[in-house]
This record gives C-alpha cells, sequence and structure tokens, in this order.
C-alpha cells in the first residue's frame, strides 16, 4: 500500500483551504461534513467557494496566500490554479509538521482525499492512490447500488444496542458471534427493507432469546476454494471466510484467497503434496474437532472440491463422531475449472459422451486403476496428481488398448496467471512432461474433446 487508510475525527479541529475556485469549494465541502472548522484563502471566490461563505458555513480570508495562515491548522488542502504557490503551501507545510494535500498533485501530498459512498455512519472510502481518480469515482458508483442507504439506519440501531449487548454477553467472543448472526438474518432484512419498528422489536425478542451456551459452540465449515482463480468461489464459501476465527488450509489454496479470509482469523497451514506432510491427515481431523470444542468458527478451506479427493470425507466424519456441527460447501473441482480455462470440454456430442475422474496417486509405486475402465470410446479421462506417475498412467491406458495416438493434455495450474497448457498423445505425453518439466498442480485430460483446444482456447 502507498496509503494506509485512516478516518481521521476533525470535529472542531481547524483546517485550512488555500484557494478560492471550485476545486477549493469542493475540497471545503468534504471537511465540512466532517464537522471540521474550515477557513479559506483567497483574493477571490468563485461562486461555490462564494456561496459557502455567504451561509456562514465557513471563514473567508480575502487575502494572497502567506506563511502565517499556517498557523494552529491541523492540516491544510492547497488547491490554487498556481502551481508555485501549491509548492510554497506544501514546503512551509512540511516545514511546521502540518498535514498537506496538493489538489492533483500525489507528489505533494501527506494524504489523498478517497471518493466516498457516505451510508453514515457507514462510510466507505476508495482510493486509487491517486493514479485514477475516475476510476475510483466508477467503482463508488458500483457500490452505490450494492449499498443502499438504509444501511446506514442499520448501523444506528447496533449502536443504540452495543451497550445492552455487552451487559448480557460478558465475552467479546460471544458478542461478535451475536452481533454477525444478526446482521445475517432477519433483523437486518427488516431494516433494509425500512421496517425499523419490526426490527427493533425482532432485535429484542433475539436478545431475550439468546441463549449464551448456544453461541459458545463450535463449528466447523469445509469449503471448497476452487482451482485457483478468486473469482470462481461462491458467494457462500465468501460469507463464512469472513466468519471464521481459525482457518487450516492445504498447499492449493492460493494467497489471493486466503487475502479474502476474515483478517482477524488465525491462519494454519496444514498443506501436503508428495512425499513430504505438513500435517498427517489423523492430526487434521484432531485439529478440528479440537478448536471446535473450543467454541471456534474453525474454517478447513480447500483446493478444489472437498468431496472430489479432497479427503473431506474423512474430517466431517471425525466431526459427526463428536457431534460438532459442521457445514459442507462445495467448490469448481479442478477437473471442471481447468478442462474450461484450457478450452477443452469434458463432453462433447461428437467426441465424448462421458467422463470419468480418477486420481494418479501411487500406492506402493505402481498406479492401481481400474485400467478397463478407463479405456472406452468417447469417453474423456481426467487425472488428478497424474505427474508422478504418467509413464505408468501411459504404458498402461496403451497395454489395455488405448491407441497411442489419442490426444492427451497437460494443464498446470488452471485457471491462474501461471497456467501452461501442452497437448500431445497419450504415448508421447511422458516425454512432453520430461522436457517441459510441469510443476504441481497439474491435471492430465484424455480423450479426443482434446483435439478443441486450439479452437476453443480463450484464457
Amino acid at each position: 500500500m502507498d496509503y494506509l487508510p485512516l478516518f481521521i475525527n476533525l470535529k472542531d479541529r481547524s483546517c485550512l483551504v488555500v484557494g478560492g475556485g471550485d476545486v477549493a469549494a469542493r475540497k471545503a465541502n468534504l471537511l465540512l461534513k466532517s464537522h471540521a472548522t474550515v477557513t479559506i484563502v483567497s483574493p477571490s471566490l468563485s461562486l461555490a467557494s462564494q456561496a459557502l461563505v455567504d451561509d456562514n458555513k465557513l471563514v473567508w480570508i480575502n487575502s494572497d496566500y502567506h506563511e502565517e495562515h499556517l498557523a494552529d491548522h491541523f492540516l491544510v488542502i492547497a488547491a490554487t490554479d498556481d502551481e508555485s504557490v501549491n509548492s510554497t503551501v506544501y514546503e512551509q507545510a512540511k516545514l511546521k509538521n502540518t498535514l498537506v494535500n496538493v489538489a492533483d498533485n500525489t507528489e505533494l501530498c501527506d494524504f489523498i482525499l478517497p471518493s466516498i459512498l457516505d451510508r453514515s455512519p457507514i462510510v466507505v472510502a476508495i482510493s486509487s492512490g491517486g493514479k485514477s481518480p475516475i476510476l475510483a469515482r466508477q467503482l463508488r458508483a458500483r457500490l452505490e447500488t450494492l449499498i443502499p442507504p438504509t444501511y446506514g439506519n442499520l448501523a444506528r440501531l447496533v449502536g443504540r444496542y452495543r451497550d445492552t449487548v455487552k451487559a448480557k454477553l460478558p465475552t467479546l467472543g460471544l458478542r461478535r458471534r451475536f452481533w454477525s448472526d444478526l446482521l445475517q438474518g432477519k433483523v437486518a432484512d427488516h431494516v433494509l427493507a425500512g421496517r425499523d419498528e419490526q426490527a427493533e422489536a425482532a432485535l429484542n425478542v433475539l436478545l431475550e432469546q439468546t441463549d449464551t451456551h448456544e453461541l459458545q459452540q463450535g463449528e466447523v465449515y469445509l469449503v471448497g476454494a476452487g482451482p485457483g482463480d478468486p473469482e470462481l468461489l461462491t458467494f457462500k464459501a465468501l460469507r463464512l471466510m469472513q466468519q471464521a476465527d481459525i482457518v487450516f488450509y492445504d498447499r492449493l489454496v492460493s494467497k489471493e484467497i486466503l487475502e479474502l479470509v476474515r483478517r482477524e482469523a488465525e491462519q494454519v497451514y496444514v498443506g501436503k503434496q508428495r512425499a513430504w506432510h505438513a500435517v498427517r491427515q489423523e492430526e487434521i481431523n484432531q485439529l478440528l474437532v479440537t478448536h471446535a470444542k473450543q467454541g471456534k468458527r474453525v474454517l478447513r478451506l480447500k483446493g478444489g472440491d472437498p468431496f472430489i479427493f479432497g479427503r473431506g470425507g474423512e474430517e466431517i466424519e471425525s466431526l459427526a463422531a463428536e457431534s460438532i456441527p459442521f457445514q459442507v460447501v462445495p467448490g469448481i473441482t479442478a477437473a471442471s475449472g481447468c478442462s474450461t480455462y484450457a478450452g477443452i470440454p469434458l463432453t462433447h456430442r461428437d467426441y465424448s459422451q462421458s467422463c470419468i475422474f480418477v486420481t494418479g496417486q501411487l500406492k506402493e509405486g505402481e498406479l492401481d486403476l481400474n485400467w478397463s475402465a478407463l479405456v472406452q470410446t468417447r469417453q474423456t479421462v481426467v487425472v488428478y496428481m497424474g505427474l508422478a506417475g504418467l509413464a505408468s498412467l501411459s504404458e498402461q491406458l496403451q497395454k489395455h488398448g488405448m491407441d497411442p495416438n489419442t490426444p492427451a493434455a497437460l494443464v498446470q495450474q488452471g485457471t491462474t496467471a501461471h497456467q501452461k497448457v501442452w497437448v500431445s498423445t497419450i504415448s508421447k505425453l511422458p516425454e512432453v512432461s520430461e522436457q517441459e518439466k510441469p510443476v504441481a498442480p497439474t491435471l492430465v485430460i484424455i480423450g479426443h474433446v482434446v483435439n478443441l483446444h486450439e479452437q476453443l482456447n480463450w484464457f
């Protein structure tokens, strides 16, 4: 970040605006909305600035700028059309340790003024770091449609009941869980629909019926993070990621996806890779149980889909045995995501009427698969974790009757910026792997649908 976003209390603080044009008026208006005491220094005023003076909203000093005008001001904004004056204001403010902003010149700014979505007391500030104010305004316009004005009423309702809730629920964890549930339930729905009286009545009922023991109960969210692209997460996955107290994630979960987890949540890496496990599966199962029993909301974040070669079934078996509540959120599995981003349909009327997923993990150094089921006409075979056993896979498929010229592809790190696709045949695929040295995760797709890659490759 080039700038740390801060919300500063300017109430009754003295602020100076140097300049009397329309830009200065806009800056002054923003300060006035924050209840600052504003002074404008300028020998002339635009109509917008004059209107602020006429309404007695600020003090006007009818003068050219001089250094003494900086005295006793918390911050200053230079908004003249004279670059030399703006530079002088900046240099003199820096010497006095006064915060300074020069309009349209980020190099002469201690702070910048963001584009603001005002749903007071909810305020959303959007900044491009001075690179593109127009883009920031466009983003604000999008948020305007997503965040209705009634969110301000919701925030005020919560504010009125904070002390009441604090008196009933003694710990921060209990209160956070209470508010988290409330803000996603009936009370919030009433407020956003403009039914404020019903909302307050529902809040009182909820508070009266709230069972502290229930709030202390832990829960586990088993969430599929998809194949890599954060935009492929489901809405439910994002919601639960924002509620977690602790996160156990594997190596296929990207940094970009982890950025979407609640910032205060503890993050614990439990990833596995061939011949090396950071944490054994039995230990992971026990970690989920232990932390849930401590009353935490536990997020188990897994690449792809937790029920497709993700060992999710084993993990929730442990939870069910301990009567721990859990939710499972499916994710886009690698076969679907990577094939789509590679432009390879898994089924196609002209080439394939069925699709089969298998794992290519070696067992005691060998692949143990139902080879006859894999060698079928008009079928697509997708092999997860198949790099280590690729030579054996190629050999066995041909041995059991697959045409050596059957098209096959390797899709490395599909759906991400690091995606690479190599197309060959089942007989030559091990040679391609040896030459290109793809890295995990790499998916193997076998079947005549692979021929469509060149035509349909879009990513």
